[in-house]
């Protein structure tokens, strides 16, 4: 099959991030980075089940409110800070949402017209100083102010960069990626997250840094010319022992000099 087909299989809500509790380590780390205070008032956009709006709570902050779409998810996380005087879960939209009291915003979506749509509300409705946490890359095109990768914090007023590579180099420190770093930060994002079962930890970790590197690939920011011996062995390997065929994934065809090209593949990859 190919990845569009792998990842047809998979439960909407794996591969969209919903309803995936983060672990608490996860929740201290992006709190203690965007410098969460108790005068702050934290929302918590898609909350789930509301784990790190109890948290916010718990630490003492002024207001800590959780938006969920979903009625039946709302109502448990609704449950889980029944307790809080400082809790409040709000079942609704977040397009639709009145974000000017937000000091501190956990925004974990990654369809483009979602965030788009959200990224002109935080320019339009957050006070100046207001902080923006994301996991694994900032909202559109801002510059984060602080980075502990996967977390990012953009500060308003946001910045923004003039080109991908620059946002790259801010988020990742360098302005290209090769494959050791794709290797590298599919790792750290699975280590921050701690959702991945040891057993599946590998399969997982070379799944998702060939996303990065291909990713990276056709949007003409890896660090090579031509895909690299790394990348070709793995490619073939999810192909032909896991049957996960990534070459559709390639929108830019690799460089016909690459030494690491077989001339009779269709795609040039692997």
């Amino acid at each position: 099959m190919n990845i569009a087909e792998f990842m047809s299989t998979l439960p909407k809500n794996v591969v969209s991030g919903e309803e995936i509790a983060l672990p608490e380590q996860a929740v201290e780390k992006m709190f203690s980075l965007a410098g969460l205070k108790k005068t702050d008032v934290f929302i918590h956009l898609g909350c789930g089940q509301g784990e790190a709006v109890a948290m916010a709570a718990k630490r003492g902050v002024k207001k800590s409110v959780g938006i969920e779409i979903d009625s039946k998810t709302a109502e448990a996380a609704r449950r889980k800070v029944a307790r809080l005087k400082n809790a409040q879960i709000i079942t609704g939209d977040i397009r639709q949402a009145n974000l000017s009291s937000a000091t501190v915003i956990l925004f974990w979506f990654n369809d483009p017209d979602t965030v788009e749509m959200m990224v002109k509300k935080f320019r339009k409705e957050l006070k100046k100083g207001a902080r923006v946490i994301t996991i694994w890359s900032p909202p559109g095109m801002m510059l984060p102010q602080k980075v502990d990768f996967p977390f990012l914090v953009c500060k308003k007023p946001f910045k923004y960069a003039t080109s991908i590579r620059q946002q790259i180099k801010a988020v990742y420190g360098n302005k290209c990626i090769d494959f050791t770093a794709a290797w590298l930060l599919a790792e750290r994002y699975i280590d921050a997250l701690g959702v991945v079962q040891s057993e599946y930890r590998r399969f997982v970790n070379m799944l998702q840094s060939m996303v990065i590197w291909i990713n990276a690939w056709n949007m003409d920011v890896t660090c090579e010319d031509g895909v690299p011996p790394p990348v070709t062995a793995y490619l073939g390997i999810l192909r032909e022992f896991f049957g996960i065929d990534m070459r559709d994934m390639f929108t830019r065809d690799p460089k016909e000099e690459s030494p690491m090209v077989p001339q009779d593949d269709k795609m040039g990859c692997c």
